[in-house]
Order: C-alpha cells, then sequence, then structure tokens
C-alpha cells in the first residue's frame, strides 16, 4: 500500500517530488500564496483605472499685441511731404533724381522735417517760349532742414502767407498748396519734390534736385518717420562737390527775334501841271 501511495503521489507532481513543482514562478504580481500549501490558487487580473474627473480651467486671455515702433534710424523726424490727400509718385528716375507726387490741387505741401525756410517763389514766371531751367518749378519753397538738408516743393499754386525766407517751420507745417504752375501746367496738379543740399540759389540745377527720393517718401509713407537722407546727401555732395557744374537740362530756349517788316515805300505824289495858255493875238 505504501507504494502504491508514492507512486501515485510522484505522477501528481511534476519532477517527482511531492508538493514541489518544476514548472516555471508564476510572477509575484500575478499569483496568491496559499497559507497552507504555498502553493499558486488563483490569478489577479490587471485592475482597470477609474478616470479620474478633470475640473475645467479658464485659461487667461492672451495680451494684445505689444506695437512694436520702427528702428529710430535717427535723432530727426519725418513726414510724408503731402498732407491730407491720396497721392502716388513715380519711383523710379525721371532724368533728374527727383520725383512727381501727383496729388489734387489745393492739397497740402508741408515741410518733410523741421528746419528753416530758405527759398520762396511767388510768382510762375515759366514760359514755353524760354523754358528757363530756373523757372521750370514755377511757385516753389525750399527749406533747409535741421539735419542739413535741402526740400523743394514745387509746381506750387499757392504759397501759404507768412512763409518767407527765414522763417522757422516744424515738420508737417503747411508751406503751400498744391498745383501746376511751372512747366506742369498742361499736366494734372502734382508736387514736385526734390532732395539736395544748401548752395547759392543761382545754382538752381542744385536745387531741383541731386539724392533720389522715393526710398524716403516710402519711409515717411509707411510710418518709419526717422529714416533720414543726411548721410547720402553728404555722400554725393561729396563726390560731386559743393558746387557742381550743370550737367543736364541747362540751357534755356532762345525766344525767336523778330525782324521788322519791310514797308514798301511810300509813292512819290504826282504833280499834275495845268499846260500853258496859248493866248491868240
Amino acid at each position: 500500500m505504501t507504494s502504491a501511495v508514492l507512486v501515485t503521489g510522484a505522477c501528481a507532481s511534476p519532477g517527482g517530488v511531492v508538493g514541489i513543482s518544476t514548472l516555471p514562478p508564476t510572477p509575484a504580481a500575478d499569483r496568491v500564496i496559499s497559507a497552507q500549501t504555498d502553493e499558486v490558487t488563483a490569478t489577479i487580473p490587471e485592475a482597470t483605472p477609474t478616470p479620474i474627473p478633470q475640473t475645467a480651467v479658464d485659461r487667461p486671455k492672451p495680451d494684445a499685441p505689444v506695437q512694436v515702433p520702427p528702428p529710430k534710424l535717427s535723432e530727426y523726424a519725418y513726414v510724408f511731404p503731402v498732407k491730407g490727400c491720396r497721392v502716388t509718385y513715380e519711383s523710379a528716375l525721371l532724368v533728374l533724381p527727383k520725383t512727381t507726387i501727383w496729388a489734387g490741387q489745393g492739397c497740402s505741401f508741408v515741410s518733410p522735417v523741421s528746419g528753416v525756410v530758405y527759398e520762396v517763389n511767388t510768382q510762375n514766371r515759366w514760359t514755353p517760349s524760354t523754358d528757363r531751367g530756373a523757372d521750370r518749378e514755377g511757385r516753389f519753397v525750399t527749406v533747409v532742414g535741421d539735419d542739413g538738408v535741402r526740400y523743394l516743393g514745387g509746381h506750387l499754386d499757392k504759397i501759404t502767407l507768412g512763409i518767407k525766407p527765414g522763417v522757422r517751420v516744424s515738420a508737417g507745417q503747411v508751406l503751400g498748396q498744391v498745383g501746376n504752375s511751372g512747366n506742369a501746367r498742361s499736366t494734372a496738379s502734382n508736387l514736385y519734390f526734390a532732395i539736395s543740399w544748401k548752395t547759392d540759389p543761382s545754382l538752381w540745377w542744385v536745387r531741383r534736385g541731386m539724392v533720389k527720393p522715393w526710398d524716403y517718401l516710402d519711409a515717411w509713407l509707411k510710418g518709419n518717420a526717422t529714416l533720414s537722407p543726411r548721410d547720402e546727401v553728404r555722400a554725393v555732395m561729396n563726390r560731386t562737390g559743393a558746387t557742381p557744374g550743370c550737367t543736364t537740362l541747362c540751357a534755356s530756349k532762345t525766344p525767336p527775334v523778330s525782324k521788322p517788316t519791310k514797308r514798301p515805300p511810300k509813292p512819290i505824289p504826282q504833280v499834275t501841271l495845268n499846260p500853258p495858255t496859248t493866248l491868240n493875238g
């Protein structure tokens, strides 16, 4: 009987020893050990975590974007030279380094920078028969800015009362009204705008433009009020000299000389003589 019991016990326990298993051990987290037999009696399944309800959080609204001003490129403040009107202007070289700002007649021409009025021409002296270079801008005002640069506004219809040489003006102050005086009389109203340096008024070809102005006009129109032509003006002046000679559109027309009309000579009056009277004796 004892032998049978031992055989039966050996068959019931793999490995041939009662109570000892030869199977791989079960991971400790997946089994429960019986206190009496030390055998695996059950497997605990992994528990599904219970979701924790999330509390809604009100996020603060972002602040409005900070307006960053354009970089400060100079100590001077500039404004676009036409105020209160829609404008278009040329951005290419038109024979001379200047630009034509198209604007309605009567629009305000304003000083682009604070400075002193240098030249004022209130009379429209231009005529097509002579086409004098000094007269082509018609009525005009020039201002020498605090930056040392001279600014010209020409083809004006009127000059503002009180604007005369030596008067101190501020940026944006009205100097005159846009028109088509000078050689613009057959075109729409516009402002002849030019940048140069201060010279004697007799050097009119310097006044009418030495530096291309449209990059500065673009900046002033779009809000970059500190882009200054000062350095470029100085560079051009150093290259050409402060009093360069005229090289473009310099000659005026010679007015035709009217020749005196030859009149036919006055006819000599004819004297009629009475025939002699014959006396009959």
